[in-house]
């Protein structure tokens, strides 16, 4: 099994981090500070990627995975709109929260007879334990022609490390005195060239585009996924199942 290491284990922070981490991380996800502020103005390629195939077709049935504070509804005008976010807290007073259909915390509580047109995450994949799980079942739950979309940090080269360090982890030391790289190791368990290999093992396309000169020297990544591998996906969730 290429995934034997999944699901992953994710790195238990100090006292002192989980202490301020709710606040933490919804200040992040708000852009509340400037260093965050400046993160999210980089991060509206990720959201404008996403949001690229619903311009002129806003009825397509979506799920989005990790939907956080709904800020991914800021670059587009969506209908029929489900959500995958275990924390209630971070959307509770969104102003787009009118626009939601239903609210699931897991994958798991959704019957894989449920069918969308495009199922989308921003700046998620690289958190999630298990996401070989969760990718198969996006393969199981997308109508024909539907596609997975995906926008993700180009964790684990040097440019992006070096770009959150001058950035979020500079403001971080100096509100709270800690090491950021602490958070960042607790949160993203996967890094860009694992999400793309799993994706590329379970969907037969995938175009990638990049927010840099290649790879191994961009800050983001965007992935469209189609023509899912329907028996592969079974194949690894009964085999997990046992």
């Amino acid at each position: 099994m290429i995934f034997e290491n999944y699901p992953k284990m994710r790195f238990e922070m100090p006292q002192e981090y989980k202490d301020i981490y709710a606040e933490q991380y919804k200040s992040n996800r708000n852009g509340d500070s400037a260093a965050a502020s400046a993160s999210q103005k980089l991060e509206e390629w990720l959201h404008k990627k996403v949001a690229k195939d619903v311009i002129n077709d806003p009825y397509k049935r979506t799920l989005e995975i990790g939907a956080g504070t709904l800020n991914q509804l800021k670059h587009e005008n969506t209908v029929n709109y489900d959500i995958i976010e275990p924390f209630t807290s971070l959307f509770e007073d969104s102003p787009y929260l009118d626009r939601i259909d239903k609210v699931y915390k897991d994958i798991s509580e959704i019957d894989m007879s449920e069918k969308y047109d495009r199922i989308t995450s921003v700046a998620v994949f690289e958190h999630i334990l298990n996401l070989p799980e969760v990718v198969a079942k996006t393969c199981l739950m997308l109508n024909n022609g539907g596609t997975l979309r995906t926008s993700i940090p180009n964790e684990g080269t040097w440019l992006w490390t070096l770009g959150w360090k001058l950035t979020t982890g500079l403001a971080f030391k100096m509100k709270y005195g800690l090491d950021y790289g602490i958070m960042m190791k607790h949160e993203h368990c996967n890094n860009a060239e694992e999400i793309e290999q799993i994706l590329h093992y379970f969907y037969g396309d995938n175009k990638r585009s990049i927010f840099g000169l290649n790879k191994g020297t961009a800050l983001y990544r965007f992935y469209e996924s189609s023509n899912p591998n329907i028996d592969r996906a079974k194949k690894y969730l009964d085999s997990i199942k046992k």
